[in-house]
């Protein structure tokens, strides 16, 4: 073959590859095939797999278990070209991301772990600020990155430690709008030091705000960097940034939750179990979903989309390839404990500028 031809060849094949790397987050339907639903063929869907492991900086021990995880990597794409699918008329998408290998069961195992007992999760008094008041006007539409209150997105790992993530979100934004600064804080001290939970194992949120109010502060990230495992608590951690208590929103109250979010960002729990979860890619997530909480994550904001639909803005802990550079949205006014679950357990730090020094109590 000589030289001219080798290039076009070459050329060609990248062309290709191009194109397939642009299919993974969406769908594996063909975009000329929507009324035939005729989907890629083996031989491109392994060509998509591999690009998707490249991507992710995927490895396997051998082969056959990459083979074994090509066989669940498949299954998911049909989900994503299933639900991506003109015609079902969804109103969010889904698209391939770091969980494309797992299981529903592996997932949950590895990042989710057992719904948490509501009736025996600690829960801090509830407080009066956020109760609705009468003739009450709230801002139609809120989102806290506007004002640089929320740090940019972390990833907690196979590390079930999605509990100090959001702890970790609502000190920071708090002391953003309190002070004006923005500091990020150590999630892997909370994992280390929280010993009323169990390091990397599923927790209650209680705990992780108690502990910073109880050690009279928390270190920054850049001095107590996350590992993503639990280790030993570091005896030079530092107090650099403090709160005074932490109190909870009435549950199964959006609009309190709604005047909360207003002023301040709040850790929610939730059921993140689906799969239209976990491959959440853009648009507002309407379900499936159930009231198992098993993940919390944070509300930083709130709105109404283009086709009506109010929602909670929510940043996670699942890295930036979840779904908007790893913010969501879930629908907002659903009624009961709401949306997967988002009203039962929404708390928030307190931080009164005039505390100099730990208390160990709220001065509310």
């Amino acid at each position: 073959m000589d030289s001219s031809r080798r290039e076009t060849v070459v050329l060609a094949l990248l062309l290709s590859l191009f194109g397939l790397s642009s299919a993974l987050d969406y769908s594996i339907v063909r975009e000329d095939s929507s009324e035939r639903n005729e989907l890629r063929s083996d031989q491109e869907m392994r060509w998509l797999y591999e690009e998707w492991i490249v991507n992710h900086d995927k490895s396997y021990s051998d082969e056959v278990e990459k083979a074994k995880r090509f066989e669940i990597f498949k299954d998911n794409l049909r989900f994503v070209d299933d639900h991506n699918r003109p015609g079902n008329n969804n109103t969010y998408t889904v698209g391939l991301n770091q969980f494309a290998d797992l299981s529903d069961e592996e997932f949950r195992s590895m990042y989710l772990g057992p719904p948490l007992n509501l009736s025996a999760m600690p829960s801090p008094p509830v407080s009066k600020r956020y109760i609705p008041k009468r003739g009450q006007y709230l801002p139609t539409s809120v989102d806290w990155r506007r004002w640089g209150a929320v740090s940019a997105v972390k990833n907690q790992g196979v590390c079930e430690s999605c509990r100090a993530f959001a702890t970790v979100a609502t000190v920071e934004s708090l002391h953003k709008i309190v002070t004006g600064r923005m500091i990020t804080l150590s999630e892997q001290e909370l994992v280390d030091c929280d010993s009323r939970n169990e390091g990397c194992k599923p927790g209650y949120i209680y705990y992780t705000y108690q502990y910073i109010v109880d050690n009279g502060g928390i270190d920054t990230d850049g001095h107590y960097p996350y590992r993503g495992v639990a280790g030993q608590c570091r005896t030079d951690r530092r107090r650099v940034v403090r709160i005074s208590g932490f109190r909870k929103v009435p549950s199964r109250n959006s609009y309190a939750l709604q005047y909360a979010v207003a002023y301040q960002p709040v850790s929610v729990l939730i059921e993140a179990y689906s799969r239209g979860f976990r491959f959440h890619k853009s648009g507002v997530f309407t379900g499936p979903c159930g009231e198992a909480t098993d993940h919390f994550l944070t509300v930083i904001g709130y709105g109404t989309d283009y086709n009506g639909i109010d929602y909670w803005l929510v940043k996670n802990s699942w890295g930036t390839s979840w779904g908007e550079g790893g913010f969501g949205k879930i629908q907002r006014n659903a009624g009961g404990s709401g949306r997967c679950a988002i009203l039962s357990q929404p708390q928030y730090p307190v931080m009164n500028k005039w505390v100099k020094a730990p208390s160990g109590k709220s001065s509310e």
